[in-house]
C-alpha cells in the first residue's frame, strides 16, 4: 500500500488491511506493508491524526516509513496506491525491474462507492482522516472478496 510519504493514507491502509485479514482469520495468507514513494519521512512513526483516527477504531499500529524497493516490485503480488501521481511513480519504478510480478493498482479501484482517488489528508483535518479511514476500510473489504 504506497503513498507520497508512508506517513498518513498508506499505514491506515495498511493497518486496516491487518485487522481485516486477522479479523477473518485469513493473515496466515497475506503479507502486507506500506511505503512511499519519495524519502521525505523515512524512519518517522506515522502523523498523530492518523494514529488517532486508528485508535478511534480499536487498530494499532507500529508502523515506520520506509521507501518502496525493488525487491517489493518482486515480491509482492499488488502494489495498492492512492493516488494517480502514486501510480505514475510506481509504474516508471517498476519499468526498471527485472521480473516485477506485482499489479500496481490504485486503492480506489476496489471503492464499491467508486470514490476514485484516496486524497492526502495530511494538510487537512481529523474529518479528512476519517474519510480517508472509512475509504480505505470500503476498498480492502472489496479487494479482500475479490482477491481472497
Amino acid at each position: 500500500l504506497v503513498s507520497i510519504g508512508n506517513i498518513c493514507r498508506s499505514p491506515i491502509a495498511e493497518a486496516v488491511f491487518r485487522k481485516l485479514v486477522t479479523d477473518e482469520k485469513v493473515e496466515n495468507k497475506w503479507m502486507a506493508d506500506s511505503a512511499a514513494v519519495s524519502d521525505w519521512n523515512v524512519g518517522r512513526s506515522p502523523d498523530a491524526r492518523a494514529l488517532s483516527c486508528l485508535r478511534n477504531h480499536g487498530i494499532e499500529t507500529a508502523h515506520k516509513a520506509r521507501q518502496v524497493t525493488k525487491d517489493d516490485f518482486q515480491t509482492f503480488d499488488y502494489i495498492l496506491c492512492m493516488d494517480e501521481s502514486n501510480l505514475r511513480d510506481l509504474k516508471r519504478k517498476s519499468n526498471q525491474v527485472k521480473n516485477c510480478k506485482a499489479r500496481i493498482e490504485l486503492l480506489g479501484t476496489y471503492d464499491p462507492q467508486k470514490q476514485l482517488i484516496i486524497e492526502d489528508p495530511y494538510y487537512g483535518s481529523e474529518k479528512d482522516f476519517e474519510t480517508v479511514y472509512e475509504q480505505c476500510v470500503r476498498c480492502c473489504k472489496a479487494f479482500l472478496e475479490k482477491c481472497h
